[in-house]
């Protein structure tokens, strides 16, 4: 087994560049080809290959497609083609298996291109060469060597920057219900978001999208691309699935070279985690493996956290890895498997609501449902602004406040109620459209956030601010007149 004592940048400085028939010694072609079935093949007198391992499948007229090992048994071996299977006839192909999982050229050439799921360009642009070579399923990190994460990563969303700060080296997801602007959400972050690093760059891996929304995203993020921060990584719905499953792991492993390597703060977008947990149920349905809950492998706990587990920072590195993981929640269940064993393995969550889009506001996210539980490690004095924690608890326990406001409203109208419950009512309708609201492609600055929701506390009375010092209420509360 691989010694993972050291640091995750120990085992790139050794790549060997030799060709893989030097260090696996010279590839077999298998010939004994059983069956063609949908996008499987099932290989005869393969024994020795492994689960994962990639392969070369090779066509009579000179072509060349390629597949991934989903199943072995005995000297069968089960394929997934990732090119599709069309045109396959037995006796006409022959199989070479790598003797590994698969590899990817990793290296800052990925930087401005726009590839599929597994890597290939989609901008005519050459394929992309990198400075060494690593599996997908990156190395594992010795915990001992882990920093925790600290320093913000500003977005330039107020509701995200001012109530739920994303840091530097977190895992922070987004939950959302199908119909909701997430991937637009997705999106301005992957455009907006800086940090304090001397560089950041951005990876946005697609996973099961439409050709429509594929669309969008290389139009939002093209100027990002064209600047060589960016990289695009797209998945479309019609792509097969086992690329669903290796589009994630690829993107993981560009940005933890760039990372730990190159020294950049990287941050990863993957949209949408629900079309990948899919792709994983339905190849392990291919394995014939015995499903557990709601169809779902047994696994997919230790699935989902082999990928969120990557992100991070490293003791001697400079870079960083901070991952935003994009779910659909089916039927706004958030205890469905893949947000409920999300919400385990991550750091928080941003929640979009359907009845908040419908007011509409924008980004539609519920804050009372809403948390980063690492904020505090990258707000405050000396990361933010002094006052940053202290007024985010108290726009959220006044938001709570005027919620009990409105719905008391709602049974004994508003005119019954006490001045002070208007004035949280008053308050309520400021923050969400003057804190909350924001244009889809407005970038905000962290003392603009912080000052609209200091605008917004000013409707409440100095006594129900009781979660700010009084030196801040003087420094920074908006006074009649002034």
């Amino acid at each position: 087994m691989k010694d993972s004592t050291g640091p995750a940048k120990e085992p790139i400085e050794g790549t060997d560049p030799a060709p893989l028939s030097d260090r696996f010694g010279a590839q077999i072609s298998h010939g004994d080809i059983r069956e063609v079935r949908g996008p499987l093949l099932v290989v005869g007198g393969a024994g020795g290959v492994g689960w994962d391992e990639f392969a070369t499948i090779d066509l009579a007229g000179g072509e060349s497609r390629h597949g991934l090992v989903l199943e072995v048994d005995r000297d069968l071996a089960t394929l997934q083609v990732l090119e599709s299977t069309d045109g396959m006839s037995l006796g006409k192909i022959g199989v070479r298996f790598d003797g590994r999982p698969l590899h990817v050229q990793v290296g800052t050439q990925w930087l401005g291109r726009v590839c599929n799921g597994r890597g290939e360009p989609l901008d005519g642009g050459p394929p992309v060469t990198g400075t060494a070579t690593l599996p997908v399923s990156g190395w594992p990190l010795n915990p001992v060597y882990r920093e925790p994460p600290q320093e913000p990563v500003l977005t330039g969303i107020s509701v995200i920057d001012g109530l739920m700060t994303l840091v530097r080296g977190q895992k922070l997801p987004i939950f959302s219900v199908p119909g909701l602007p997430h991937l637009t959400l997705a999106t301005q972050i992957a455009a907006q978001a800086t940090s304090s690093g001397q560089s950041f760059r951005v990876v946005f891996a697609a996973m099961g999208l439409t050709h429509a929304d594929i669309a969008f995203v290389r139009d939002r993020l093209e100027e990002r691309s064209a600047e060589k921060e960016l990289i695009l990584l797209l998945n479309a719905a019609d792509d097969p699935v086992i690329e669903r499953i290796l589009t994630p792991r690829i993107a993981l492993t560009i940005a933890e070279h760039l990372a730990y390597t190159e020294g950049h703060d990287v941050l990863v977008v993957m949209s949408d985690m629900t079309s990948y947990a899919e792709a994983v149920r339905e190849v392990s349905a291919a394995r014939r493996e015995i499903p557990a809950r709601r169809g779902y492998p047994g696994y997919l706990y230790s699935d989902l956290a082999t990928l969120y587990e990557r992100c991070g920072r490293v003791k001697g590195h400079d870079g960083s890895v901070t991952i935003v993981p994009v779910l659909t929640m089916p039927a706004g269940d958030i205890t469905h498997p893949v947000p409920d064993l999300t919400g385990y393995i991550t750091e928080g969550q941003i929640v979009l609501a359907p009845d908040i889009a419908a007011r509409g506001i924008y980004p539609p996210v519920d804050v009372l449902s809403s948390l980063s539980r690492l904020m505090r490690s990258g707000a405050g004095k000396g990361r933010t602004r002094e006052d940053h924690p202290d007024v985010a608890a108290q726009v959220l326990a006044a938001l709570a406040r005027a919620r009990q406001a409105t719905e008391l409203a709602e049974l004994v109208g508003e005119a019954a109620l006490s001045e002070t419950d208007r004035s949280y009512i008053l308050y309520r309708t400021l923050v969400e459209k003057g804190l909350f609201d924001q244009a889809r492609d407005e970038s905000r600055t962290l003392e603009d956030t912080l000052g609209r929701a200091w605008t917004a506390l000013a409707a409440l009375p100095d006594k129900e601010l009781t979660m700010l010092p009084r030196v801040f209420l003087d420094r920074y509360l908006p006074r009649s007149g002034s």
